[in-house]
């Protein structure tokens, strides 16, 4: 039998390297895509020890012909698109680029696939953003979509696509609608990374209060790690089809706050309300954690909640990392790097 060969674009986010660890496990040959001047950055891939043992290539996905050329040198088994704007708040600064690159861009994937071999497996990262006003809870596939954001609007139109494309030509082309999932190798743009992050300096001594926005967001959070198994396990099922992974139960930042405290052995004493509340480290008097509504988003979404009870039954699939283990993980890893004196990428 021979090996399959996957093809991973965005390879430089924190996804990417997750399942390219875990795909070379299962003996993939593994390429991993990104942007030109992006695909140097290869930090996270270095930090699981993998980086030699991806083979790198360049993708522009707002130019068809590159992806095309793309899919006729690698002629991968398996497509996993992963690459995006993935920042909800510069995607209301930057609607006409992020609509571009999430929504269109995936369209692009899908036709070249459909040009150079339809038998190409296609994997587009959904996310739970698409729900945003949610109209149930928990979320689950047959849930109504409502996104709230220019990126959820994009990511939308995407998951559309996978969709039709799979009804309209038969290709292997699937969907995971994955909630919010983290892990020391999150950017520093996301707010659980920017918890972990600054009060890992703020142990040090190294920052003052660490000001955040809405902090009775809920999130249902799980861990990266765990979630690209299930990218796997979309791929490898015999029929393609759409799945919810999440755990179930669902954080507030004020909660992913107080883990990553108690990890750094911080104790904190929340006081104030809405835009008055702070938090004060008990042992220096000093306030924390504040809040400035300029981190606020435009349109917010309040709750996310997934079931994914279908990606249970059909695949097997299961969240492994307690959240309270998920918040110590990043922390401890950020402590470690302000330590070594590492660079907080």
């Amino acid at each position: 039998m021979s090996i399959k060969r996957a093809l991973i674009t965005g390879i430089g986010g924190q996804d990417g390297p997750y399942l390219a660890q875990h795909l070379l496990s299962k003996g993939y040959e593994v390429f991993g895509a990104a942007r030109r001047g992006s695909s140097t950055n290869d930090w996270r891939l270095r930090e699981l020890g993998i980086a030699d043992q991806v083979r790198y290539a360049e993708i522009e996905l707002l130019e068809f012909s590159n992806i095309l050329s793309l899919m006729q040198e690698v002629k991968p088994d398996i497509v996993f698109n992963l690459a995006a704007q993935s920042f909800v708040a510069s995607s209301f600064a930057q609607p006409i680029y992020t609509a571009d690159a999430d929504a269109l861009g995936p369209l692009r994937l899908l036709e070249a696939i459909r040009s150079a071999d339809p038998k190409i497996r296609f994997y587009q990262a959904s996310t739970s953003e698409m729900f945003g006003k949610v109209r149930e809870t928990p979320q689950k596939e047959t849930t109504p979509f409502h996104p709230r954001s220019p990126y959820g609007v994009a990511k939308l139109f995407a998951h559309s696509a996978v969709v039709n494309y799979r009804e309209s030509y038969d290709m292997r082309a699937t969907s995971g609608i994955l909630f919010n999932h983290e892990s020391p190798l999150r950017g520093r743009e996301f707010v659980t990374r920017k918890i972990t992050s600054h009060l890992a300096l703020y142990k040090r001594g190294q920052a003052g209060a660490l000001t955040l926005g809405n902090l009775s967001a809920q999130r249902d959070w799980g861990h990266a790690r765990d979630y690209v198994k299930g990218m796997v396990m979309m791929t490898e099922a015999q029929i393609s089809d759409s799945y919810v992974l999440a755990t179930g139960k669902t954080r507030t930042v004020r909660d992913f706050v107080n883990a990553a405290a108690a990890a750094l052995d911080i104790v904190l004493d929340w006081n104030g309300e809405a835009e008055a509340e702070k938090a004060v480290d008990r042992a220096t008097g000093k306030v924390a954690v504040e809040v400035s509504p300029k981190f606020y988003r435009p349109a917010e979404v309040d709750m996310l909640l997934g079931d994914a009870s279908k990606a249970r039954r059909e695949l097997g699939w299961e969240p492994e990392t307690p959240f309270e283990k998920l918040v110590e993980e990043m922390a401890h890893a950020d402590l470690s790097r302000v330590d070594r004196g590492l660079p907080l990428l």
